[in-house]
């Protein structure tokens, strides 16, 4: 070949390389998702670890009043506007990066593209969540009136999977394996779960709605939690204990039935 032409094709596939850069999964993508083979529990649980909170279920923030923890009511749920929409006013603090901000806001696309549910920047509201750069992931359960804080802390809780799970928490949501009907799905191993961890596999008296259980809920601990032992699971699905629990990438099509059911979406 005249190496003249050689060069000019050289040159012309350095052009195109440099305009069509490949792009690189990172935050700006806004999924995020967790690194390394770590189910959502886990990683909660590593960021959550010497957190100041008192902490139910390892990243429910103990309520203020007796009765706090309990969505029996309508008390404690979101209200809607005059369109039909749940808004639920936030704030966000400044010691978010913007590339923080975009996965976070990208997280809550899901609930605006899916549900009625509207996370809309507070103006005035009396009630309204507060994210917040705090010492772990966690969140208060559902509404309990005036700033209440979700923490997403920028080192380790800032993932797509995450952000949903904390604010299904303050949604009025507990974790899928804590519902009055899960001795039907799993089996809790207590053998691997430390006395004074023990509270966080109580039963709770939930509101499942007639939706199935759901294995593949982004509100579902992973195989290992609160394990004292290294690879023991304290959670088996059954009968088929090959079923994948704990997963970390986005809310599951039942999550979102839920939520439209709970807060009477018409979607």
């Amino acid at each position: 070949m005249d190496p003249r032409a050689s060069l000019s094709i050289l040159l012309i596939l350095f052009g195109i390389s440099q305009t069509s850069p490949v792009r690189k999964p990172d935050h700006h993508n806004g999924f995020s998702p967790i690194p390394g083979n770590v189910d959502i529990t886990t990683k909660i649980l590593e960021s959550n670890n010497a957190s100041s909170e008192h902490l139910i279920e390892g990243d429910m923030v103990f309520p203020k009043t007796k009765n706090a923890l309990y969505c029996y009511s309508n008390n404690c749920f979101w209200k809607k506007n005059s369109s039909n929409l749940v808004e639920v006013p936030y704030i966000m603090s400044s010691e978010y990066s913007s590339t923080d901000i975009s996965v976070i806001q990208n997280a809550m696309s899901t609930f605006h593209n899916k549900t009625c549910i509207r996370f809309v920047l507070r103006s005035s509201q009396t009630d309204y969540i507060s994210i917040e750069n705090k010492d772990g992931c966690y969140s208060y359960l559902g509404r309990i009136g005036g700033k209440q804080v979700v923490s997403l802390k920028r080192t380790g809780c800032v993932y797509r999977g995450i952000i949903q799970h904390e604010l299904n928490h303050a949604l009025g949501f507990y974790h899928e394996q804590n519902r009055s009907d899960r001795d039907k799905y799993v089996r809790i191993n207590w053998e691997y779960i430390p006395t004074d961890k023990a509270s966080n596999f109580q039963l709770q008296n939930t509101n499942n709605q007639n939706t199935t259980y759901d294995y593949g809920s982004i509100m579902h601990y992973g195989s290992t939690a609160f394990t004292n032992q290294t690879g023991k699971e304290t959670i088996i699905p059954i009968p088929d204990a090959t079923v994948k629990i704990g997963q970390r990438q986005d809310m599951s099509n039942i999550d979102i039935l839920r939520i439209n059911k709970l807060y009477g979406c018409a979607v």
